[in-house]
């Protein structure tokens, strides 16, 4: 698979990397399987996708656990990125940016993975209590520890300003621009894809002026670019689907002309290849310094995303994925 770097430190990892989140959080319970998943990670590897990104809050625990299972027997060939930053609680999820407890999940983090260093470390969200500085000065001080070898600031969820008029990325770029004056960002995490491309108005621009890498987070429109989903079919009550604007049965009839494009696209590349493959194709075409992060749970997703890295859209291909309508929530 085709190499991409993160950061200015030339971090290299494959072209599409591996989301681990569903295996262990936020999409359908009943269908988490460990030795399925373990399988899942493996195929990716082998196909080439090394970044493998999780975060301490998936289970919550459970996620980095699984994956240290697989980091001990095949650590030389994987980029491992995790988070730090959020509390699960019953009900709930809370910040926390306290430079000791950063310090303590770091290590409970490298526990779990079975590693003694974490490639990506990233702050999954900034505590509202404690000035982000204090938070990233913590976190260099892992990696000048040796416990860590670059700082990535997650942005998945910035949704204000969908209807206040401002940008949506505006507060993640002021956030980014403070945290760079203590340590150098290598990589921001945040939605992009066919569908959700408010990320190329102004934080991709950001990044690629500055070296920094894109992990770009659920390029699959949360598994709806891949054509396999059905209006009105439903989500367990655990699943984040359930309650988004665009899972609806309304709403998923409604962008089904986005997947239709997809598919146009994609028999025009002949047999075998998927609605999933152009979105994915879509995304790396973004810019060298942009790394997908689809999410699955299945040796087959995991084989068919790897593949998207060979996927070369013609102008014509990139004309029509620009001219698809753009996506429709129930908030519109």
């Amino acid at each position: 698979m085709e190499r991409r770097t993160i950061g200015a430190g030339a971090l290299a990892v494959g072209a599409v990397g591996l989301g681990c989140m569903p295996m262990s959080w936020a999409y359908s319970g009943s269908r988490q399987r460990g030795e399925e998943s373990l399988r899942a990670v493996h195929r990716a590897l082998d196909a080439g996708s090394t970044l493998l990104d999780t975060a301490d809050m998936y289970g919550p625990f459970t996620n980095e656990l699984l994956l240290g299972r697989v980091l001990r027997q095949r650590r030389e060939d994987a980029f491992v990125s995790t988070k730090v930053g959020l509390l699960v609680g019953e009900q709930h999820i809370v910040a926390n940016g306290r430079p000791g407890y950063v310090k303590r999940a770091c290590d409970a983090s490298l526990r779990r993975l079975q590693t003694d260093v974490i490639d990506l470390y990233q702050l999954h969200r900034e505590d509202p209590e404690v000035p982000v500085e204090e938070t990233w000065g913590a976190m260099a001080d892992l990696v000048r520890a040796g416990k860590v070898r670059a700082l990535g600031l997650c942005a998945v969820g910035a949704r204000g300003g969908r209807r206040s008029g401002t940008r949506l990325h505006d507060a993640t770029i002021s956030r980014l621009e403070r945290v760079q004056q203590v340590f150098p960002v290598s990589a921001v995490e945040a939605e992009l894809s066919v569908w959700s491309p408010e990320a190329l108005e102004s934080l991709l621009p950001w990044c690629e002026a500055r070296g920094v890498g894109f992990l770009a987070a659920m390029p699959l429109g949360n598994g709806f670019l891949t054509g396999t989903l059905t209006p009105g079919q439903g989500f367990e009550p655990d699943d984040v689907r359930a309650r988004h604007p665009r899972f609806t049965a309304e709403m998923m009839a409604a962008n089904q002309p986005i997947v239709a494009g997809l598919r146009r696209v994609a028999a025009r590349h002949g047999t075998g290849v998927t609605p999933a493959q152009v979105a994915l194709a879509w995304v790396l075409s973004r810019g060298r310094h942009v790394v997908p992060v689809p999410g699955t749970k299945r040796e087959q997703w995991a084989s068919e995303n790897a593949a998207s890295a060979a996927l070369r859209l013609t102008p014509g291909d990139l004309a029509e994925v620009a001219g698809l309508p753009g996506a429709r929530g129930s908030w519109d």
